[in-house]
C-alpha cells in the first residue's frame, strides 16, 4: 500500500470517542469481574489496546513520516490511560474506612499483649499451630452471634478490608494465644534457665573452686557422661603435682556422676584406673606402640615415620595423636564420645582374638579415634597404650570415691529415693571442717578396707550407689574366688631392730622361702570345689593354668573337715630326690601359662604359713597364734608337696639369730617375723606393714634390704663387653613416674650380658618418656620402656645431686642414689608398678645408723 492510501484510510476514519468505548468495554464477553463482581476498567481498557492493536497489525507496516505525524493526536490518549492512576483510585477494591479510636486501641492492645517471641522445633511449631486452629473453631463457633444472611452477599464482603479481617483474626486468636502462653510459660523458662547453667563440655573444670556437681557439670540429668569431661579431669589432674589437689578434682567429677548419672560411675573409676576389669580376669588391650600408630596414620594422613618422630620428640604418643587430630577436619562430624561406650569399646578390643583380630582392633580404634576432641585423642590412646601418666594411683582414685561419698551421699540419689534436696549436693557445707575431715577418713578406711577382701569394682560400685559406703562391709566379704592383694613385711636391718619393734610382745619367726607367691583358693559348699579351685600371683594374676601339678594335690592337703578355704603359700621350686630347695631362677624356668603335667621338668613344692579363710568365715581378723592353729588342725603336710612353713617362737636375740642361720642353710633367704597376739597380729591385706618383718641374710651386709630397680635406659659396652650393654640406669617409682636411681654395671656374668641384651632389645624406644625423671648427664644411649625390673643390692644409700628419686621427701634438692649397686636378679615376678618406690627409700635412707634424722613421720603402714 502507498504511503497516499494510508494516510486517506485514517483521514476517512474517525475517531472513537470515549463513551463508545466505554460502551463497547461493557458489551465485550472478555471483559474481567474483579473480587467484588465489577468489571474492571483496566481490564477492559488492556483488552481494547489489544483489540486496536489488532487492526493496525492486519495492515501494512508505516513509514517513520506518517508515523510521526500522527503521533500527536495520540498523546492525549496516553495521558488518559495512566495504568498506576487507575488502579490506585479504582474502585473494584473500596479503600476500608478509617479505624475508630476504639479500633486503634484495640490494635495496641493486641501489639502490648503479645507475648514474647519465642524459638521452637519445626514439630512443636506444627502441634501448637494445629491446636491454635481447632481452639478458634470451636470459640467461634460458640461466642460468635448468628447474623442475619444478607441478600448481596458481594456488597458485604466488599465493605470488608483485607486489614479489617487481619484484626478479627488476631483478636480471636488472642484469648487462645494467651491461654497457651500462661499455660507453658513457667514450663519453658525453666526449660530455659536449666539450658542456660548447662556448662559447655569444652569449658567443664572439675578444679574450679565451690564445686558444685549440677550447675558446674557439663551434663544434665540422666544424659550419658561425655568423655570430654572425663578427659578435662584427667587433664587438670596432669596439671597439678599435688596429691590432695589430685584427689579434690577427681571427687568433683565423681559427685556430679553420682548425682546426675550414677550409671556411669563404675566405668568412670575403670577407665580413672586405666583398668578393664578386675586384675584376676586378665583382660588386656595387648596393642603395641606400632598399631596405635599405625591406627592415627590411617585416619590423619600421616606417614608412620612422621608419627614415629613426633613421638620421639615429644615423648608422648597420645600428645601426638591430640595434635594430629585437631589439625584434622572431616565432612561429617562422628557422634560424640561418652564415657559408658567409650570403655564398651575398650572391652570389645581387648576380647578380640584370633585371625585378623590386629587389623579388626585397629578399625575399632579408628573408628574412636576420629570422634575424638580436644584432649579425648590424648587420653584415649594413652589409655590404649596401657599408662595414662596423670599420676594417679589406686589409692588416690579410692580416696577421692571417699571424698565424693562423704560430700554427695550416693544413696541419696539412687532410683527410687526420695527427692535428697540440696544439703545432699554438699555435705561439707553444713559441717564443721573437722566433722567432715573425720567423716572422710571413716569411709576412706571403709572403702580401702572392703577394696582389699573383695578386689572387685563390679560387686562393690552397686552396693556403694544404692545402700552407701557403710553398707559396703555387708555385701562384700572376702570370697573364694575372688584374690586378695597379699599382705606384705617390712624390712629390718639387724637382729637387735626386731626386738625394737616388738618389744614387750610375743612374736614367731618363720623360714623366708625363695619363691613365688601363690594364694590358693578352693571354693566349697557342703564338700570342696576341687573342679573350681584356683592360684594366684601376688599381683591377683590366675596362675591356675601354670600349676597344674599343684591343683592334683589338693585333695591330699585337705582334711575332711574342710569344706572350703583360702591359703597364702609360696612355691618353691623343689628337687625331689634330694629332698631340698632350688633356687628361684630354676622356678622362672617353667610355663607361665597352659603347662601340661606330663611336661614340667621343675618340680614344686608348696610351703603353707597362714589360713585367710575356712568354711565360709573369714579369718583375716584373727590373730595369727589362732589362724596357725586352725591351719595345722584342718590340713596336712605331704613329703615333697606340702609343707608348713617351718620356724619356732622366739624371745631373745639368741634364738632368732640360730633361727637365721638354720634358714640360710636351709637355703632360704632369711626369716620372716610376725606378731604372734593381739591386734597387731591380725592379716593386714594389701598393707606392707610393720606388723610383719623380713630379715634377710643380705641385710646385714649393708645397706638393710635390696631395691627393686626399674631398667629405663641402657649404654652401649666397650672392649670385652663391645657389641653388648655394658651399662644400665635404673630408677625408682613415683606414682606414674619414674625417678632415676643410679647406674650399674657389676655383678653381671657374661652370660647375663647377653641374656639382658637380647631380652632388653625388646623395649628398645626412640627417646624417653615424658614421665622420666632424670639428669641429662645421665642420658643413656638407647632409652628403653619402662618393663624390667632387676632386684640390686647396695652399701648404702646416699643423697645425689645427678639423681632424682625421693627428691623432695629428704631433701628439697637432692634425691637418693645407691652407693656401689651390684646386680643380682631379674624379678619377673614384679611388674614396675610393683618396683621399689620412692617412699620406700626415703625410708631406707633414714634407717641407716649415719643419718641422725629421724624417720617417724614416714613411719607408718598404709595400703599399696
Amino acid at each position: 500500500m502507498s504511503q497516499k492510501s494510508i494516510t486517506s484510510f485514517f483521514k476517512r476514519t474517525p475517531k472513537k470517542t470515549e463513551e463508545e468505548d466505554v460502551e463497547k468495554e461493557k458489551l465485550s464477553p472478555t471483559s474481567n469481574l474483579n473480587k467484588n463482581g465489577d468489571v474492571s476498567e483496566v481490564t477492559a481498557q488492556e483488552n481494547g489496546k489489544r483489540s486496536k492493536r489488532s487492526r493496525s497489525s492486519s495492515s501494512e507496516t508505516k513509514s517513520p513520516e506518517i508515523s510521526s505525524k500522527e503521533s500527536s493526536p495520540v498523546k492525549p490518549e496516553k495521558k488518559k490511560k495512566i495504568k498506576r492512576q487507575r488502579i490506585q483510585s479504582s474502585e473494584s477494591e473500596p479503600e476500608s474506612p478509617p479505624k475508630s479510636p476504639v479500633e486503634q486501641a484495640d490494635i495496641k492492645l493486641v501489639k502490648s499483649d503479645d507475648p514474647p517471641k519465642t524459638y521452637d522445633s519445626p514439630k512443636s511449631k506444627k502441634s501448637k499451630k494445629q491446636d491454635k486452629v481447632l481452639e478458634n473453631k470451636i470459640k467461634k463457633e460458640k461466642t460468635s452471634p448468628k447474623s442475619p444472611k444478607s441478600p448481596n452477599k458481594n456488597n458485604e464482603k466488599s465493605k470488608e478490608s483485607p486489614m479489617s479481617k487481619f484484626m478479627v483474626k488476631v483478636e480471636k486468636s488472642d484469648d487462645s494465644d494467651k491461654k497457651n502462653h500462661d499455660i507453658n510459660k513457667e514450663n519453658k523458662q525453666n526449660s530455659v534457665d536449666n539450658k542456660t547453667k548447662l556448662v559447655a563440655e569444652v569449658d567443664y573444670n572439675p578444679s574450679k573452686p565451690k564445686y558444685h556437681p549440677i550447675n558446674d557439670a557439663c551434663w544434665s540429668k540422666g544424659q550419658e557422661v561425655p568423655y570430654l569431661a572425663l578427659a578435662k579431669t584427667l587433664e587438670a589432674i596432669e596439671a597439678t603435682s599435688a596429691r590432695l589437689k589430685m584427689v579434690e578434682i577427681l571427687s568433683n567429677y565423681f559427685r556430679s556422676v553420682i548425682a546426675l548419672t550414677p550409671e556411669d560411675l563404675l566405668p568412670s573409676i575403670y577407665l580413672c584406673l586405666n583398668k578393664l576389669a578386675p586384675a584376676y580376669h586378665s583382660l588386656e588391650l595387648g596393642i603395641a606402640e606400632t598399631y596405635l600408630m599405625k591406627a592415627v596414620a590411617r585416619c590423619t594422613g600421616r606417614t608412620l615415620a612422621q608419627l614415629r618422630s613426633a613421638a620421639q620428640r615429644g615423648g608422648d604418643l597420645g600428645r601426638v595423636a591430640q595434635d594430629a587430630r585437631a589439625g584434622q577436619r572431616t565432612m561429617f562430624a562422628a557422634p560424640p564420645l561418652r564415657v559408658r561406650k567409650v570403655f564398651a569399646a575398650l572391652r570389645e578390643i581387648a576380647a578380640l582374638a584370633g585371625h585378623d583380630s590386629v587389623n579388626k582392633k585397629i578399625g575399632k580404634i579408628q573408628t574412636l579415634y576420629v570422634a575424638c576432641r580436644h584432649s579425648e585423642a590424648r587420653y584415649l590412646i594413652r589409655s590404649l597404650e596401657g599408662k595414662l601418666r596423670v599420676g594417679l594411683a589406686e589409692q588416690s582414685v579410692l580416696q577421692a570415691l571417699a571424698l565424693a561419698c562423704a560430700n554427695t551421699p550416693p544413696q541419696a540419689f539412687a532410683p527410687g529415693a526420695p527427692d535428697p534436696g540440696p544439703a545432699q549436693l554438699d555435705v561439707a557445707s553444713t559441717m564443721t571442717p573437722d566433722a567432715f575431715k573425720a567423716l572422710v577418713d571413716e569411709l576412706a578406711l571403709t572403702i580401702k578396707t572392703t577394696y582389699c577382701e573383695c578386689p572387685n569394682y563390679d560387686l562393690m560400685v552397686p552396693v556403694l550407689l544404692q545402700h552407701g559406703v557403710r553398707a559396703l562391709p555387708d555385701h562384700c566379704r572376702l570370697t573364694p574366688g575372688i584374690p586378695l592383694k597379699p599382705m606384705l613385711a617390712h624390712p629390718s636391718r639387724g637382729v637387735h631392730e626386731v626386738f625394737t619393734r616388738f618389744e614387750k610382745e610375743q612374736f614367731t619367726c618363720e623360714f623366708k622361702y625363695d619363691g613365688e607367691r601363690a594364694q590358693i583358693h578352693v571354693p566349697g559348699d557342703e564338700a570342696p570345689r576341687f573342679a573350681d579351685a584356683a592360684v594366684f600371683s601376688r599381683n591377683q594374676e590366675n596362675n591356675t593354668s601354670k600349676y597344674p601339678d599343684i591343683l592334683r594335690r589338693l585333695p591330699a592337703l585337705l582334711k575332711d573337715s574342710v569344706t572350703s578355704c583360702v591359703l597364702d603359700c609360696e612355691a618353691v621350686a623343689y628337687d625331689t630326690e634330694k629332698k631340698q630347695i632350688l633356687p628361684f631362677q630354676v622356678l622362672s624356668t617353667r610355663k607361665r601359662k597352659d603347662a601340661s603335667e606330663d611336661q614340667i621338668k621343675v618340680q614344686v613344692c608348696v610351703f603353707v604359713f597362714d589360713l585367710l579363710y575356712l568354711n565360709g568365715k573369714a579369718l583375716v581378723r584373727e590373730p595369727l597364734e589362732v589362724r596357725r592353729q586352725l591351719l595345722r588342725d584342718n590340713f596336712q603336710e605331704v613329703e615333697g608337696e606340702w609343707k608348713f612353713a617351718e620356724g619356732g617362737d622366739c624371745s631373745d636375740e639368741e634364738s632368732v639369730q640360730r633361727l637365721l642361720d638354720a634358714a640360710v642353710r636351709a637355703s632360704c633367704e632369711g626369716l620372716m617375723l610376725k606378731a604372734l597376739r593381739g591386734p597387731r597380729a591380725r592379716y593386714d591385706i594389701a598393707r606392707r606393714s610393720h606388723n610383719w618383718l623380713k630379715l634377710k641374710k643380705d641385710y646385714l651386709e649393708g645397706v638393710g634390704d635390696t631395691v627393686d630397680a626399674v631398667v629405663l635406659g641402657a649404654y652401649r659396652g666397650r672392649g670385652k663387653r663391645a657389641g653388648l650393654f655394658g651399662g644400665f640406669l635404673l630408677a625408682c617409682r613415683e606414682d606414674d613416674r619414674y625417678q632415676s636411681l643410679c647406674k650399674i654395671g657389676t655383678g653381671f656374668s657374661d652370660d647375663d650380658l647377653k641374656t639382658l641384651t637380647d631380652t632388653l632389645q625388646q623395649h628398645v624406644i626412640d627417646g624417653p618418656r615424658n614421665y622420666y625423671m632424670y639428669d641429662a648427664s645421665h642420658a643413656p644411649d638407647v632409652w628403653l620402656a619402662a618393663a624390667s625390673v632387676w632386684e640390686v643390692r647396695c652399701a648404702d644409700l646416699s643423697l645425689s645431686p645427678a639423681h632424682r628419686a625421693a627428691i623432695g621427701l629428704v631433701d628439697p634438692e637432692r634425691g637418693i642414689s645407691l652407693r656401689f649397686p651390684r646386680f643380682v636378679r631379674v624379678r619377673e615376678d614384679k611388674s614396675p608398678e610393683q618396683a621399689t618406690s620412692a617412699e620406700q627409700l626415703a625410708r631406707m635412707y633414714l634407717a641407716q645408723d649415719q643419718v641422725k634424722n629421724s624417720a617417724k613421720h614416714l613411719d607408718h603402714d598404709d595400703f599399696y
